[in-house]
């Protein structure tokens, strides 16, 4: 084990906690999350200091100096959100050194699941106190981090309209679904992309590419074993669906929640760890990552990070059963 990797385990085991908190992630309350968290850490003797976000714009920011903190303390930096605010920490965190933990609280919450992490806040800060470092993939495209997926096309257009939804109707799972549908009526857009893994080039039209780096989504919405056990060997999957019509896009939302999405014959599933994607007649195009929508330079570069990330997973007495 190299000095590095020593320090990092040192962190793990007794290093303070800098957590970065979105209180504004999910429906539950912050106040009462932040109370729970402090409770657990100050019984069990471990030295944190919460660092708020007020402003989701100042995301970065807070969780730069959360790493600034643990290099300089030999601490942990953690995130305490949903999925964009675990991502938003995560791209602080890549290549510092510094060993990363999760308190999930958000809406679906992908990575906290696929890895283990208790979705109760006393429970997964408890699992944090005795987790240790497993190096975990991550995602990138144009150096923008992500853990879960990222996308262009329709299904970042899906996750824009949601988070309007939610704005008026509030965060649940059924509020997403109602307003998946809302936007699939309104869509009629298709991209035209030039693709180029290797030395392989493709071009095609699809109202949508996906790229899943998260075994559970992937499971859940039926892709293929083989490219979803691909993300275990420094790979990414890629999604595309061939153009269609409304009413077969309807179908595919339904085959998706049925768990049945890989099977369909205008959906193309694939494996790649570096892809270079160019969308004809665009030079700037909106991105999803991890549920956050940027606009970003076309050509858009897909590939795996050099390094993992050290996500702390809990021992095995405090894993929560993956669902």
């Amino acid at each position: 084990m190299t000095s590095s990797e020593e320090q990092a385990q040192t962190a793990a085991r007794r290093g303070p906690l800098f957590i970065v908190h979105n209180a504004g992630a999910g429906a539950k309350d912050a106040q009462e999350e932040h109370k729970l968290i402090a409770e657990v850490f100050t019984e069990a003797g471990r030295e944190f200091e919460f660092l708020p976000v007020a402003d989701p714009s100042q995301i970065t920011q807070v969780a730069h100096r959360a790493v600034e903190l643990a290099r300089a303390r030999g601490g942990v930096v953690v995130a305490a959100g949903g999925d964009g605010t675990i991502n938003a920490v995560a791209g602080a965190v890549l290549g510092s050194g510094c060993p990363f933990g999760v308190l999930p609280q958000g809406t679906f919450n992908y990575f906290g699941r696929a890895n283990a992490i208790p979705q109760d806040a006393r429970a997964a800060a408890t699992a944090l106190l005795g987790a240790s470092i497993s190096p975990v993939q991550v995602g990138q495209v144009n150096g923008r981090s992500f853990l879960v997926n990222a996308s262009l096309g329709l299904y970042p257009q899906l996750l824009e309209d949601r988070e309007a939804w939610k704005a008026q109707w509030g965060r649940s799972r059924f509020v997403a679904f109602i307003s998946g549908i809302a936007t699939l009526l309104q869509w009629g857009q298709q991209l035209r992309l030039r693709i180029e893994s290797g030395d392989k080039v493709a071009e095609f039209k699809t109202p949508t590419l996906f790229i899943g780096n998260n075994h559970l989504q992937l499971d859940r919405v039926g892709i293929e074993e083989a490219h979803v056990n691909a993300l275990e060997h420094g790979r990414l999957t890629g999604v595309a669906v061939r153009p269609i019509g409304t009413l077969a896009l309807f179908g595919l939302l339904v085959r998706g929640l049925l768990g049945r999405l890989g099977d369909a014959e205008n959906v193309d599933s694939f494996t790649f760890r570096r892809l270079t994607v160019t969308p004809r007649g665009l030079r700037r195009v909106k991105v999803a990552t991890d549920g956050e929508i940027v606009w970003m330079q076309s050509p858009l570069v897909f590939q795996v990070a050099d390094e993992p990330l050290l996500l702390l997973v809990p021992a095995p007495a405090d894993r929560a059963e993956v669902a």
